[in-house]
């Protein structure tokens, strides 16, 4: 069985977010979304907030599955039994950044890490851009899943 984890903060999910979620079911068996828990960092929605937007969105999919970990994720690879780590590209930027951290997963283990570009018309889309609609009273809903709401 082919399992890919996709790890990130989500916060929140972004439409990028499902697009790469969405094409990583068509290649694996399983996508593990994999919310990282990070006490240094300063979140816009709650772990569980976080959880539930993503469950929410693809509550009728049987081949995506979400969990919250901390530490890296190599080890989480191991304890799930994950051959892959899948991350979306959207720029340049992101592929520089990327390719260190897969390269030093590499070294560090077997695990293969598997890009995807984001689609066009979702690669201007961050979780930060949509915090910062967020905070400034704009439409963030055509940025992100149906399932993200604010209370």
């Amino acid at each position: 069985m082919k399992k890919a984890i996709f790890p990130g903060s989500f916060d929140p999910i972004t439409l990028g977010h499902f697009d790469i979620i969405q094409r990583g079911i068509s290649l694996f068996d399983e996508v593990i979304v994999a919310i990282g828990v990070n006490a240094e960092k300063k979140y816009m929605f709650s772990l569980e907030e976080r959880k539930k937007f993503i469950q929410e969105a693809f509550k009728d999919e049987p081949k995506v599955r979400v969990i919250t970990y901390e530490g890296l994720t190599i080890d989480l690879c191991k304890k799930e039994k994950a051959e892959f780590i899948l991350r979306g590209l959207r720029n340049p930027a992101d592929f520089e950044f990327e390719k260190a951290i897969a390269h030093t997963n590499r070294r560090l283990s077997k695990i293969e890490t598997v890009f995807l570009l984001t689609a066009s018309k979702t690669s201007y889309i961050s979780s930060s851009i949509v915090r910062d609609v967020i905070r400034n009273g704009g439409d963030f809903t055509v940025l992100v899943p149906e399932s993200v709401k604010i209370k």
